[in-house]
């Protein structure tokens, strides 16, 4: 229903407060956030006490690392996707909170007509200017609720952001270290090139003699080989490696560490692992979720108040004249009250609610499970990296034994006492506990990244600028 009044006219005044009396009795209730669905635990298993900074690799004592974390946080493009999408979130916010203020448009026209007549032709001029002000009363908050959404939901891309980040900079440490690993293996692999080689001249030597038989020189040839082999398929991971760290930083695939000394991390005791309850409230994908599920809340709100009237009001503000110099000489102002609600709509706006409630609760369960992720990816850190070091301590257990089983046999051999097949597989099961051991190293480094990650939250970075077209 729309009626126009004079501004002069009291019915504009009395009808406004008849209809506010009437309908705010009406008003739906508020929606509040649903209690806990988790009982959390107190502690983690295990904890240490060294803070962890919200800038988490920092703890590894890496320059090197750090410098190129801070780079990939600048240059990589996933994560410059992540702010564009930040952005976008933003000014849809903004674009939501318009409709809490009055809108305000003018209009403005000249006319010029010709009329042709029997008693001759005529020239007619008409300017006209006027000013529209509109405002709908949000007196069920469905205005308000959806600007509030729609800033929830920029506040979720900003946690967002953040989770990228701890994302990208697990991975650059990931992969830097498994670059270290894979060019220390090829120093491991070369050394035992080199033994295999003077074992091989050995053998060679006593096969001339007559002291041995061509298998063992062949079996020892073949050992070489293999290690070779080895160091050709450690040198392609190495290439690859640099390629998508390369490519982590923002930089074309290039060998730019070539000249580079890498080594791995020493891992210390275990950092402060706080509470389940501090780690909600600080990791970013959490957050995230916690932020949805407030925005699904205020949309439910929106769609509950979008089944009561909307009330807005007009105004207007009209002039015309022959002349300009007269245009506002002469004006009118108008006030519109404008009443319109459903009255039938085959259920539609009570499915959106139902609709929106029931994305709410996907959303609260979604939360829940995240929660319980976010807590089993702490214990399952902390959980491997003391298995990892116990590992750790058998490889070495092991490699010691192995040493002197070797040196064991290779003097029984050259003894006459055994023959060659023993010192081989000696020999070959001491090289290959080498390399296990540098690999296993390598992994409880990434244990760590692992639980840094798990309990990292964010921190301040710098916004880059967008990207444009030239």
């Amino acid at each position: 229903m729309l009626k126009r009044l004079k501004t002069t006219s009291p019915a504009v005044t009395v009808l406004i407060m008849l209809l506010l009396t009437a309908l705010l009795g009406c008003q739906p209730a508020e929606h509040s956030l649903p209690p806990d669905l988790i009982n959390l635990p107190e502690t983690f298993s295990q904890s240490g006490d060294q803070p962890l900074e919200d800038r988490w690799w920092l703890l590894f004592g890496d320059p090197e690392l750090n410098s190129l974390i801070d780079e990939a946080l600048g240059n990589n493009f996933s994560i410059r996707s992540t702010w564009d999408r930040l952005r976008q979130a933003e000014q849809s916010a903004i674009k939501a909170g318009v409709n809490l203020w009055p809108g305000i448009t003018y209009d403005a026209d000249a006319r010029r007509g010709v009329r042709d007549t029997q008693a001759g032709r005529t020239y007619s001029t008409n300017y006209s200017a006027g000013l529209i002000a509109s405002y709908e009363l949000d007196l069920w908050g469905r205005v308000r609720s959806v600007q509030q959404a729609a800033a929830l939901d920029a506040e979720a891309a900003r946690e967002n952001v953040a989770a990228a980040a701890i994302t990208l900079s697990a991975a650059v440490a990931r992969t830097w270290y498994q670059l270290a690993e894979a060019r220390l293996q090829q120093e491991v692999i070369s050394k035992q090139i080199g033994t295999n080689e003077k074992v091989l001249e050995i053998i060679t030597l006593q096969f001339r003699q007559s002291n041995v038989g061509a298998s063992d020189v062949l079996r020892q040839r073949q050992l070489v080989e293999s290690s070779r082999a080895q160091l050709i398929q450690t040198t392609e991971t190495v290439g690859l490696l640099q390629n998508q760290l390369s490519i982590l930083l923002g930089r074309t695939p290039d060998a730019y560490w070539s000249d580079t000394s890498l080594t791995l991390a020493y891992v210390g005791t275990l950092p402060d692992t706080a509470t389940p309850a501090k780690l909600i409230s600080r990791r970013p994908d959490i957050l995230r979720a916690y932020r949805a599920i407030e925005a699904a809340d205020n949309r439910v709100a929106a769609a509950v108040a979008d089944q009561y009237p909307r009330i807005s009001i007009v105004a207007t503000a009209d002039t015309s004249a022959i002349r300009t110099s007269d245009l506002f000489k002469d004006w009118s102002a108008n006030l519109v009250g404008n009443l319109a609600g459903p009255l039938f709509d085959a259920g539609l706006r009570k499915a959106e609610v139902e609709r929106t409630r029931a994305v709410l609760s996907e959303l609260i369960n979604t939360y829940a499970q995240a929660v319980l992720q976010a807590i089993r990816e702490v214990e399952d850190a902390i959980h491997q990296e003391a298995y990892q070091r116990q590992y750790i301590a058998s490889l070495g257990r092991q490699l010691a034994l192995a040493g002197q089983v070797y040196e064991r046999t290779r003097h029984r051999y050259l003894g006459g006492q055994l023959d060659y097949l023993r010192v081989l597989e000696s020999l070959n099961s001491q090289q290959s506990l080498e390399r296990s051991e540098l690999a296993a190293r390598r992994v409880l480094v990434e244990r760590r990244i692992d639980l840094c990650r798990s309990l990292a939250g964010g921190w301040e970075m710098e916004r880059p600028e967008m990207a444009e077209l030239q």
